[in-house]
C-alpha cells in the first residue's frame, strides 16, 4: 500500500508548528499572569490584614510595646518593618512559577525572610532564649510601659509564635477561576477570541 500526498503539506505543517509555538507562548504568558495575580493577592492580604478573606490575629500587647520601644512603627500583623512584604516575589519560567519569598531573601538584620515567613505561616515555639542583662532591662522597661513582660527573675525567656497563615489562604483565593482565565488567555493567543 502506498500513500500519495496531495496539496500544500509543507504549508499545513508550518501552520501547525506555528500554532504549537503560539500555544506554548500563550500558556507561558498565562502562567506568568497567574503568578503575578497570586503575588498581588498575598501582598493585598497582608495590607488588609485578611489574606484570602481570613482575618489575621492582632499582635500581642507585648509585641506592640516592644515595637514601640525599638522605634518600629508597624502595628499590624506581619507588618513590623515592611521587609516581609517587600520580599514577596514571583518568578515564572516556562510552564512553572514560584510565588513567595526566595530562600536567599534577607532582612536588614541579616535574618532569612523565608524562615521568618515560615514561622509566621505555621507558628513557632516554644523557643527558650537565655536571658541576658540587657534583656532583663528591656523587659523591665516593657513592664513599666504597660506591655507586660516576664518576671525577669528567671534565666530564660520562652517565646511562642501563633500561626498566622498568609500564603495558603492567599493562594486559595488566587486560584479561584484560574482554569477559566488560563483557557481564555490561550484562546486569545491562538486567535479564537472569546468563547
Amino acid at each position: 500500500m502506498s500513500v500519495r500526498l496531495t496539496g500544500d503539506w509543507w504549508r499545513a505543517r508550518r501552520m501547525l508548528m506555528g500554532s504549537a509555538r503560539k500555544l506554548r507562548r500563550g500558556m507561558e504568558a498565562a502562567i506568568r499572569e497567574e503568578a503575578k495575580r497570586a503575588r498581588t493577592e498575598v501582598v493585598s492580604g497582608i495590607r488588609k490584614q485578611a489574606p484570602g478573606g481570613k482575618q489575621l490575629g492582632r499582635p500581642s500587647p507585648l509585641t506592640l510595646a516592644s515595637r514601640r520601644l525599638e522605634g518600629v512603627r508597624g502595628r499590624g500583623a506581619l507588618r513590623a518593618s515592611g521587609e516581609l512584604l517587600k520580599g514577596i516575589t514571583y518568578v515564572a519560567r516556562g510552564l512553572e512559577a514560584f510565588v513567595g519569598i526566595k530562600g536567599s531573601a534577607r532582612g536588614s538584620d541579616g535574618r532569612s525572610l523565608a524562615k521568618v515567613a515560615d514561622a509566621q505561616e505555621h507558628g513557632a515555639g516554644p523557643i527558650a532564649i537565655p536571658m541576658t542583662p540587657a534583656m532583663r532591662r528591656f523587659l523591665g522597661v516593657l513592664r513599666e510601659r504597660g506591655g507586660g513582660g516576664g518576671s525577669g527573675g528567671g534565666g530564660v525567656v520562652v517565646v511562642s509564635l501563633p500561626p498566622r497563615p498568609f500564603l495558603k489562604p492567599s493562594f486559595e483565593a488566587a486560584i479561584r477561576g484560574a482554569r477559566r482565565r488560563l483557557e481564555a488567555h490561550v484562546r486569545r493567543r491562538l486567535g479564537f477570541g472569546r468563547p
